[in-house]
């Protein structure tokens, strides 16, 4: 039975993540958690680098157990790593993991920040993270952050002593939480952000500290612990039916882009916090000791905890809308209190707790989901009272403050339905990621409005007002317009309501490439945004490339349809590139941007609009051989990237490999981290080295050191390590200079080593048999020579190639080295035997 009810708990959990949008409906018990809340005037800040670095078991436990309101501050939206769900990389990476950590912070209670710093890929050191960064400005971000939140505990998960021993990002990120945690409080420091946030001086500065930041549990256990503090974070919470661990797994879980579904954790648990700063601890269970976290801390509080104390101690599980009466009463009383921060934090707080209570739905749901500016969309509204309490609805108004409704008393449980008309004004911005709408730099994202810095997303501009009365007070509570639909095999959804140019377009490739002086036709794609759009597009080129024609019209009858425009471009004849753009003239307006649209089932639909352009590349290029065969591991483009020049792709699933099948193919590709990722190939591996050993190649790019599923990587020995030379224009040497990997069919130089992004490749072998030879050396700066980059050994008749060179990066940003060097590793063995005579040498 309690199997049975913990999976009901969890199914809600997931509801409720697939339906972000929805209205929440809460029980009497979660009204009840609000209200403790409501009476705990104390904050923590958590601070780490990325979406996943957070500790999910104490931003839980300090929410939901210390009933501190508490937020989790990610330096980075986590753009810089791979995707395991979708083709999404880079910025559309980092709109994925924001909802991600949003869905987790909607499990465990706690509250989302972040800063301007882009997360451009792993770093070894702090002192490059923060010349890549723009340390200053991601310092004012965090200082801000403090000043904003204003938390009296700041609690870091890395070690600002360690640079170099983890992810440069991990310790900046506790470097800058030690300098803004003084800084803060400093009205010489950022003198320009005091008129919106003031100063403010935390408490305490803790470090998450555990053994993992130890050589050994043994180490951890005997180390000093004059300024460690612990506490066990496994508490259970009835009233949720759950555990702290399993909420906090639960949290983490929603990381499914980067392969973080786990199952649930259960009984006690130690969390460690080391002090660093701030008023030193007398007693070592209480981080919050010498804060007033009552209502006694705020000037003229007493009177309304005392009203908040009696409902809390005396609370009605059975009917909380009893509660109303006092709870309005403090509610008039928090009006008048001068600290802005709290009475701000704590009127909305009530004011939820109100609506809770009364069992009021409030909706505002758009007819359509999306509209352009300068149109009309008509709002249909539900206003419900599920109480017997006296609630009167005064007005229904727009942010425009046109008023829809008029007075009317809202009776129990009668439906009350209105419809409007919103009208989008050409003032609005389009929906799509603030930090997205203009161009960054490599570590910094661009924020044009100030006020948008640290928030997790984009804040809705279309909202309704619903102002009632509840015992003769007037209160006003504002929510988003949504779209609320159904469909016969889901029942009823939700999605944002989205603000949409009248037209976008895209050219269906990213990169294009021209392994020949041919003419290639290109797709582009026009989507209306609302019905009956007429214009014309035209694609914008480099001046010694030509397209054709130079424009085409474009008519659409209904909005969301889309049309097809081919165009042909005409590449020069030597190695060139650039980018192409296509431009929609509709009467006096352009567009330029890219809508795209992301859907997950544990995030809520998001919309991002992005300049729209692809890169074309005229590449000296030869290769041998046609027909590959793929293996998919944890999603990248180098499938359709090979295609591009030329060859035969079929992707291959573990089940469909076997020696026939194999016989069509020249070679066989190995995706990344597919030893990770995919569980059935470990079985095949004996069929994938007969095959190389009856004359096929075999490439296999970067595996993680850790969680492979065989070590049996290769038909040599061979052992994967953390290896790896991240920055992206670092001197790679040619360690056999007449190999045919260099030589045949493309004469490889350094040039071809020009243009790499984010880092030249990662996870390279660190040991290796006889029978392999090593191509490439390469370095960081103040770094030993990592000459594990890209391994070949004859095996048999065919080559078993072994690289962490990352092509699945390369191939999409159209790096033309990066396809010359992959197209000599698919041919080799099929040069002449003049250059086959070298491969001993």
């Amino acid at each position: 039975m309690q199997k049975v009810i913990l999976s009901f708990v969890i199914s809600l959990f997931t509801f409720s993540t697939l339906q972000a949008q929805k209205p929440t409906a809460p029980s009497s018990s979660e009204i009840f958690e609000s209200i403790q809340k409501l009476n705990f005037l104390g904050s923590v800040l958590y601070i780490a680098a990325h979406p996943d670095d957070e500790n999910t078991r104490l931003i839980s436990y300090m929410e939901n157990h210390v009933k501190a309101r508490t937020a989790y501050l990610s330096i980075t939206r986590g753009d810089g790593g791979q995707n395991l769900i979708g083709p999404e990389i880079r910025e559309l990476l980092g709109v994925i993991r924001t909802q991600e950590l949003l869905a987790a912070r909607r499990i465990d209670g706690g509250e989302q920040l972040f800063t301007r710093a882009n997360d451009f890929g792993y770093s070894k050191d702090a002192e490059e993270t923060l010349e890549i960064w723009n340390k200053d400005q991601v310092l004012s971000d965090v200082v801000l952050a403090i000043r904003k939140f204003k938390p009296d505990i700041v609690i870091n998960r890395f070690d600002h002593k360690t640079s170099g021993t983890t992810h440069g990002h991990h310790t900046s990120s506790a470097l800058l939480s030690f300098e803004a945690f003084d800084l803060a409080n400093d009205r010489s420091a950022y003198p320009e952000m005091l008129k919106d946030a003031g100063v403010w001086k935390p408490k305490r500065l803790f470090f998450n500290t555990n053994s993992w930041f130890y050589s050994s549990q043994e180490a951890f256990d005997e180390a000093n612990k004059d300024n460690r503090i612990s506490f066990d974070v496994g508490t259970y919470y009835p009233l949720k039916g759950l555990s702290n661990n399993e909420m906090a797994s639960i949290a983490s879980s929603q990381h499914l882009s980067q392969g973080f579904g786990r199952s649930s954790q259960r009984g006690a648990q130690n969390e460690y916090l080391e002090f660093l700063k701030g008023d030193v601890l007398i007693d070592n269970t209480n981080i919050f000791e010498g804060v007033d976290t009552s209502w006694n801390r705020i000037k003229d509080g007493k009177a309304i905890g005392d009203i908040l104390y009696a409902i809390e101690n005396n609370f009605s599980f059975k009917d909380p809308s009893t509660h109303i009466p006092k709870l309005m009463e403090a509610y008039k009383m928090l009006q008048t209190i001068e600290d802005t921060h709290w009475k701000t934090l704590k009127t909305n707080e009530i004011k939820s707790i109100i609506e809770m209570c009364a069992g009021l739905y409030l909706e505002a749901s758009a007819e359509n989901a999306s509209t352009t500016l300068n149109q009309t969309v008509k709002i249909n509204m539900e206003v419900l009272n599920r109480s017997n309490q006296h609630i009167v609805l005064e007005s229904i108004s727009q942010g425009d403050g046109k008023s829809i409704a008029e007075s009317l008393e809202l009776k129990n449980n009668i439906s009350e339905k209105f419809q409007t008309d919103y009208f989008i004004s050409n003032k609005e911005d389009y929906t799509s990621p603030y930090w997205l709408n203009k161009k960054g730099t490599l570590g910094m994202y661009e924020v044009e409005n100030k006020a948008l810095i640290g928030l997790p997303e984009t804040p809705r501009s279309v909202k309704i007002n619903f102002n009632v009365k509840i015992n003769n007070t007037p209160i006003t509570f504002t929510k988003d317009v949504v779209y609320r639909y159904s469909k016969p095999d889901k029942g009823e959804l939700y999605n944002p309501f989205e603000i949409i140019p009248e037209a976008s377009a895209k050219i269906t490739e990213k990169v294009i490439i021209f392994a020949y002086d041919k003419q290639r036709d290109i797709v582009v794609v026009v989507k209306a945004g609302r019905n009956n759009l007429e214009g014309f597009v035209e694609v914008c080129h480099p001046k010694d490339w030509s397209v054709f024609p130079e424009k085409q019209n474009v008519s659409i009858a209904h909005k969301g349809e889309e049309q097809v425009l081919t165009f042909t471009i005409i590449p020069p004849k030597n190695q060139s590139e650039g980018l192409i753009s296509p431009i929609v003239h509709i009467n006096d307006k352009n567009y330029t941007k890219e809508l795209i649209e992301i859907t997950y089932e544990h995030i809520p639909f998001q919309t991002v609009l992005l300049p729209s352009e692809s890169k074309i590349v005229r590449l000296d290029i030869k290769k041998k051989g046609e027909n590959i065969a793929y293996i998919a591991g944890a999603g990248d483009v180098v499938p359709e990237s090979l295609q591009q020049i030329g060859y035969n792709v079929l992707t291959m699933k573990p089940e469909d490999i076997n020696a026939e099948t194999l016989k069509r193919f020249d070679a066989v590709v190995v995706g990344i981290r597919a030893y990770n990722t995919v569980e059935n190939l470990e079985f095949k591996q004996q069929l994938l080295f007969d095959f190389v050993a009856n004359g096929g190649n075999m490439i296999v790019q970067y595996n993680t050191s850790r969680g492979l599923i065989t070590n049996n990587l290769a038909p040599y020995d061979l052992k994967l390590s953390s290896d790896r030379v991240t920055e992206e224009n670092a001197e790679v040497r040619f360690l056999n200079p007449n190999h045919p990997l260099l030589n045949y069919p493309n004469k490889i130089t350094q040039k071809d080593f020009e243009g790499w992004t984010q880092e030249r490749g990662l996870y390279f072998p660190s040991s290796w048999s006889s029978e392999f030879t090593p191509i490439l050396s390469m370095n960081d700066k103040n770094e030993t020579p990592k000459d594990g980059s890209l391994l070949v050994a004859k095996y048999g008749k065919g080559y078993y190639m072994y690289t962490g060179l990352s092509f699945f990066r390369e191939f999409p940003e159209g790096v033309s080295g990066a396809y010359r060097l992959f197209a000599n590793m698919l041919s080799i063995g099929k040069e002449d035997l003049k250059l086959n005579s070298k491969v001993s040498d």
